[in-house]
């Protein structure tokens, strides 16, 4: 199996997602201009989007701190103050989205994406302060109630503001989903739950004017409960997203489909994509190749790969392993299909690939995927183990020493 490389400071300088290889052999400068102006394009909406965000929530906490303090409830002000960590979310977000667009340097060739997930790092900790110190205001107005008041005016603005908080919202999550921004995503998430809240805020308001029944307290702990959850949620995302999370199944798809439509390609397996920020998709792929094929026609081929992937995904395959696979030898596609067989046989294996027989060398090479289901590494040596020693015997009925691999389940 030979890797072959084919990356530079220019390829990942060139764009978001690798985007500076060529489409058509050139040099690709005119590419690489084009992906530059997409990216600062992309880094110049989402920071509007965030300014309008900023905007809208130091307004709507203006108003709620006013309503709050003047009808005395605990539940209006802790509105506000989540509208208030709301806005330096966005503040954030401008300030993440400006240093993950510096360009790759000698010390980060892959460049600052990956700042924006450290923002988000950011503001879920600024959303699990706000619910943390809400949870403690409301715990003591429970232990220590308050009487509130409340007129129509103040009603009625807690009830637009509630309209203002659910459009801002959807805006911003729509606007996040498009630009693959997380920040905006998981800010525009937190805004339309501030605004179902909020709905809630009211209803408390209501029920205290209408039955004079104050559960106020109890409404601002239950909102508490939703922003802290919303911090681990935002939280976990991004942190999963820094350590490596599995690609999602349905890009693993359409990258594996790409390779398999280059002429040439028999399989495409192995597929590993490291994410460097936002649209920053860089990795590797194995396929399986005739064993006929040259090197110059293996050369052409990984180039061919990275163009096509390029081209239809927006990924840049920097890396492709080949897996040399018998296309001439009838004998040889018997005993591949026993040993995938043996090896399909145990519900434990996701995948069998990269069978190779090497007659002058008299080996058999092949790579066995086992399932995350087998979780401790005891019971996957004893696993791989026992599908070794299959394989291992029906390779010796045949003449052929056994050569197992066990490849890691990374992508679907």
């Amino acid at each position: 199996m030979a890797d072959l490389k084919r990356a530079t400071d220019e390829d990942v300088e060139g764009s978001a997602a690798g985007r500076g290889a060529t489409q058509n052999g050139g040099d690709g400068s005119g590419g690489k201009g084009a992906d530059l102006a997409r990216e600062a394009d992309r880094a110049g909406q989402v920071v509007r989007v965030s300014v309008v965000g900023v905007v809208a929530n130091v307004l709507l906490a203006a108003f709620k701190a006013v309503v709050g303090v003047l009808s005395n409830s605990i539940a209006i002000v802790l509105d506000a103050v989540n509208n208030l960590s709301d806005a330096a979310s966005s503040v954030i977000t401008i300030v993440g989205t400006k240093l993950a667009g510096r360009s790759p340097d000698r010390r980060h060739p892959f460049g600052y994406g990956r700042v924006e997930y450290l923002t988000t790092i950011v503001i879920a900790a600024l959303v699990l302060w706000a619910g943390v110190t809400s949870l403690v205001e409301s715990v003591r107005r429970i232990l220590s109630p308050e009487e509130s008041s409340y007129t129509v005016a103040a009603l009625v603005i807690v009830a637009v503001a509630v309209a203002v908080k659910l459009a801002l919202g959807r805006y911003v999550s729509a606007q996040g989903r498009r630009l693959s921004s997380d920040s905006l995503v998981a800010s525009g998430t937190d805004a339309t739950m501030d605004a179902i809240l909020s709905a809630s805020t009211l209803v408390a308001a209501l029920i205290t004017v209408v039955a004079h029944v104050s559960i106020e307290a109890w409404v601002g702990a239950v909102i508490s409960a939703f922003i802290i959850k919303a911090g681990v949620d935002i939280l976990r995302e991004a942190v999963g997203k820094l350590l490596g999370a599995r690609l999602d199944p349905e890009l693993a798809g359409r990258v594996k489909s790409a390779v398999r439509e280059v002429p040439g390609v028999l399989g495409a397996y192995d597929l590993v994509l490291n994410d460097y920020g936002p649209d920053r998709l860089m990795g590797s792929v194995h396929v399986e190749v005739p064993d006929a094929m040259s090197a110059a026609q293996i050369d052409e081929l990984e180039r061919s790969i990275s163009r096509h992937v390029l081209q239809a995904c927006g990924v840049m395959i920097h890396t492709v392993g080949i897996y040399s696979t018998n296309t001439c030898d009838a004998r040889a596609a018997e005993l591949r299909d026993r040993v995938e067989a043996a090896a399909r046989a145990h519900p434990e294996v996701r995948e069998v690939h990269g069978f190779y027989l090497d007659r002058e060398a008299g080996t058999v090479s092949v790579d066995v995927v086992l399932s995350y289901a087998v979780t401790s590494r005891a019971q996957r040596r004893e696993v791989f183990g026992r599908i070794q020693e299959e394989i291992g015997r029906i390779c010796a009925d045949a003449g052929y020493r056994a050569d197992v691999t066990l490849d890691a389940d990374i992508s679907d």
